[in-house]
């Protein structure tokens, strides 16, 4: 990085620049042509991330989302898989002027140590990174670490951590705090993130992140739906910013799969899990079954042919954890459909397919374009 002072992006002028911002996708589990085979055809490396991450930023795609994961959740679990904050850290020293969101899971890292990491990163990045607040997970993920918790504990935590780190960084040490969960005394963050600080992301849909949200998220996040439920989902959480007095703001998470046509373009889905082995599908399986994750579940719902509705396919929750939807069609019916979400009120898209250098260049040349 630069030695020169830091010169802070200004979030709100880029905004203002563009109502609706795209962003893309780290693949920390792997990558490929196909997804849920045993091991994937492109190792997690930190030189093939970091070619998703400079095609990205040279085809100026907003931000990149890392997830945070305590096994793969897309080949086997044993699979390879990139540490999210180490590898979001190395990825912002060979970048100029992309965004990070960072997924974070309240729990494992104390908060002070926390707030500071992320305000060592805020300057180490030049202001640009985000965090995305993952309070629940996917069975057992939690209890990997040691971690034995109930969902709405989760949720009760990670508001106590948003309200530590923001304390810590707009508050002049020495800071004191006393929650259920998190308690600091004589507590100091250096350097603190005054400029522009992190945006907190949650997402979620169940009634206690729906209510968190509506407190605390600058942005809630949510993967795709089917527009019916998704429509509700939408208003059920503007009534929960505007009880808050607060602005609502939301971003969604989806994966694409686009062709020149229709039918390669579902044809590319298909081949997309035509190799997926039984223990990858299995392991998935295990994974879903009895989560407290209400957007997991609706992910994961059997319909035939794994078609959702015209143009949105869940074969990946076969063998993916968490989102696990796309939209399948052309550039013009992709962007038709993105183009429904945004009408919702969507400022942001969170944007994936397979494999991701390829496919981000392709999104960023038919797809992006098409859209208002």
């Amino acid at each position: 990085m630069s030695n020169m002072t830091p010169q802070y992006l200004n979030r709100r002028e880029h905004n203002t620049m563009s109502n609706t911002k795209f962003s893309w996708f780290i693949p920390i589990d792997g990558d490929g042509y196909h997804a849920g085979t045993e091991f994937p055809e492109r190792e997690p490396s930190f030189e093939y991330l970091s070619q998703v991450v400079k095609t990205a930023e040279k085809h100026n795609f907003y931000s990149l989302l890392i997830p945070t994961r305590f096994a793969n959740g897309l080949f086997l679990e044993e699979s390879p898989l990139a540490e999210t904050w180490t590898t979001a850290t190395a990825l912002a020293a060979v970048t100029q002027k992309i965004r990070f969101l960072i997924a974070v899971r309240p729990g494992f890292i104390p908060v002070g140590l926390f707030a500071q990491m992320a305000g060592a990163l805020h300057q180490i990045s030049n202001g640009r990174i985000d965090i995305n607040i993952v309070p629940g997970g996917i069975q057992n993920d939690f209890e990997r670490l040691g971690q034995y918790i109930d969902h709405d504990a989760r949720y009760e935590r990670a508001v106590e951590f948003i309200q530590a780190c923001q304390t810590l960084w707009n508050e002049d040490g020495p800071i004191e705090f006393n929650g259920d969960f998190y308690k600091l005394n004589n507590a100091y963050c250096s350097p603190r993130p005054k400029q522009n600080p992190p945006l907190f992301y949650l997402g979620g849909a169940s009634p206690r992140a729906i209510d968190m949200s509506g407190k605390l998220a600058d942005i809630h996040l949510n993967w795709i739906e089917p527009i019916r439920p998704f429509t509700e989902l939408i208003n059920k959480l503007k009534e929960s910013f505007i009880a808050n007095n607060r602005e609502p703001r939301f971003g969604l998470r989806t994966h694409l799969i686009v062709r020149n046509t229709e039918e390669e373009a579902w044809k590319a889905a298909d081949e997309l899990i035509s190799l997926a082995a039984p223990k990858v599908k299995a392991q998935r399986n295990t994974s879903i079954q009895g989560t407290a994750m209400v957007g997991q579940i609706a992910q994961s719902q059997r319909v035939k042919d794994h078609k959702v509705s015209d143009h949105l396919w869940n074969g990946l929750s076969e063998v993916r954890v968490n989102c696990g939807t796309a939209i399948v069609g052309t550039p013009e019916t992709v962007a038709e459909e993105l183009t429904k979400y945004k009408a919702l009120g969507i400022e942001e898209f969170i944007l994936s397919g397979f494999p991701h250098v390829e496919e981000c260049i392709r999104v960023a040349e038919e797809v992006i374009p098409l859209i208002d």
